[in-house]
């Protein structure tokens, strides 16, 4: 990993200020940091100083933003990071104006998440079908991904002791650290036992790791923690494998979780709690998943799902 690229001192401040007082995780102020070096460059190129920002110069690197193609949710994110940024200028720094505050975030389309079908998510599973160390390990982490529809940070984040197979619960940390517990199914927790028996021990190493190595669930073949883009790559060759590499992502994972457990009638706040979501309207999104699965299976089943309503209205109604 590359050294961080330094920001100037406020904006240094403001990302201590979020992960100390606000409790952002480590991906989130990484993110953030890429997207204030990006407006600090802008800045710097029009010689202009963070307290001399002015609203239009703020609508004019949004604009720089979207003609450089990045996809709407960057943008939103970017334009949260430097709002956030102003915001602590005028409450930590007494700046005298917030130069955002009437500035509209970009809007991210809200598209149906992509949700495998229940035979897809059979096919996925059965894809690393050797027995080999590395199949092994890799049909641990579908399962888990599959059971729990957690994060790919959150399941690399996995230590052993989180997965606690006796009562069938797994421990993740959401975001801002945020503790929660996911039952898991028999199917996760015999692949992830036989992982922990026949596959993990052959991957440690007594050289060249950490702590955090040693501890993790899940680890790579040269004995360190499995990484995120590692993770990626283990679904991705089991979904080209499966014939599924144009529907299949970690986070498709987390979507069809979601999807299913509603299609089989959970309760929104509980599939909320489980994904780990602050608010519900969050989750709402996967109810509209449901709701088109329920109408096609109604039209497909029903015998007068197609007839028109004109006819059935000039029906009497005994």
């Amino acid at each position: 990993m590359g050294a961080r690229t330094p920001l100037g001192s406020d904006a240094e401040e403001y990302l201590s200020f979020l992960a100390v007082e606000k409790g952002r995780s480590p991906n989130s102020i990484v993110a953030y940091r890429h997207d204030l070096v990006g407006y600090e460059a802008f800045l710097a190129g029009r010689k202009l100083a963070l307290v001399e920002v002015t609203e239009s110069v703020v609508v004019d690197y949004l604009k720089v933003l979207e003609a450089s193609g990045l996809r709407p949710a960057s943008r939103k994110r970017a334009a949260v990071a430097i709002r956030g940024l102003h915001r602590f200028l005028v409450d930590e720094r007494d700046a005298p104006l917030d130069p955002t505050e009437d500035v509209e975030t970009p809007r991210v389309p809200s598209g149906v998440p992509k949700a495998l079908t229940e035979e897809e998510v059979t096919r996925l599973l059965a894809a690393p079908r050797s027995d080999s160390t590395r199949d092994a390990r890799d049909r641990a982490v579908l399962e888990v991904l599959y059971a729990t529809g957690m994060r790919i940070s959150e399941l690399t984040a996995l230590s052993i002791r989180d997965f606690d197979a006796s009562i069938g619960l797994v421990r993740a940390f959401g975001k801002g650290s945020k503790e929660r517990l996911i039952p898991v199914g028999r199917p996760a927790i015999a692949a992830v036992g036989a992982w922990l028996a026949n596959g993990r021990p052959l991957f440690v190493r007594t050289r060249g790791t950490t702590r955090a190595d040693a501890d993790a669930l899940f680890i790579s073949a040269r004995g360190r923690r499995l990484s995120r883009q590692a993770a990626y790559t283990i679904v991705e060759r089991h979904a080209t494998a499966a014939g599924l590499a144009e529907k299949v992502s970690p986070h498709v994972l987390r979507h069809t979780f979601a999807t299913h457990l509603l299609d089989h009638g959970a309760d929104i706040r509980v599939v909320q709690e489980l994904l780990g979501h602050a608010s519900i309207t969050t989750t709402q999104i996967y109810t509209r998943v449901s709701n088109e699965h329920l109408r096609r299976a109604y039209a497909a089943a029903h015998p007068r799902a197609n007839v028109r309503r004109s006819r059935l209205a000039t029906r009497p109604v005994a």
